[in-house]
């Protein structure tokens, strides 16, 4: 009975660390989508900046107006910045969702922890085609955890190294972001969820 009581334990803090998760995968999904127009909007802003650094005015119509190309800078400058900023509140989002799901999978291992001796060996192993078992789910979620840790750092990184007057690197952001999501596989945490749709919605322990 102390073993069938401790499992249960262990199934349901599993269950609810796979709910949250499911949750956070759609908020952290949701956010890279926010994140493509600012990207794509940044790409085109340092663009027209390149292009308004290299002209010279006094050889077109609009020599009349010797601030123009000042004020163009200026503006241009002012809408890179804001982008930014935008992009640090979308990397706020996807930093809650990694620190959400880090705090679920150490409650979930403590809880594993505090009744690893009651569940035994052979029972963590124990897994069925509608159950995996305690191990592998443990497994995963050191996965995930481990995925989401590594795309926001190597996002934070990225963001960090530009440089709003490095024009060439701003024009070539969105090929930088993207080659971040080349790094791991993108469909790992749907995937996991996917083999676990069963459990997570109907199971009640063993």
């Amino acid at each position: 009975m102390a073993q069938r009581q401790a499992v249960l334990a262990v199934h349901q803090a599993l269950k609810k660390c796979f709910q949250v998760i499911e949750q956070q995968q759609n908020s952290w999904e949701s956010t890279l989508t926010e994140c493509l127009p600012l990207l794509s909007s940044l790409s085109n802003l340092a663009e027209q900046l390149q292009a308004c650094n290299n002209v010279v005015l006094k050889n077109t119509p609009f020599q009349e107006f010797p601030d123009l190309q000042l004020r163009l800078k200026y503006k241009l400058t002012q809408a890179i910045e804001i982008n930014l900023e935008k992009l640090g509140e979308k990397m706020s989002a996807l930093q809650r969702v990694r620190d959400t799901t880090n705090n679920q999978v150490t409650v979930c291992f403590q809880m594993y922890e505090q009744h690893a001796d009651a569940i035994g060996l052979t029972a963590v192993l124990e897994r069925s085609c509608l159950c995996p078992s305690v191990a592998d789910m443990l497994e995963w979620l050191q996965n995930i955890q481990r995925f989401y840790r590594s795309q926001y750092l190597s996002r934070k990184l990225l963001l960090q190294s530009i440089n709003p007057d490095n024009l060439p690197n701003l024009r070539a952001l969105p090929q930088s972001w993207s080659s971040v999501l080349e790094q791991m596989d993108q469909d790992l945490v749907r995937d996991t969820l996917l083999k676990l749709t069963y459990f997570v919605e109907t199971h009640q322990g063993s």
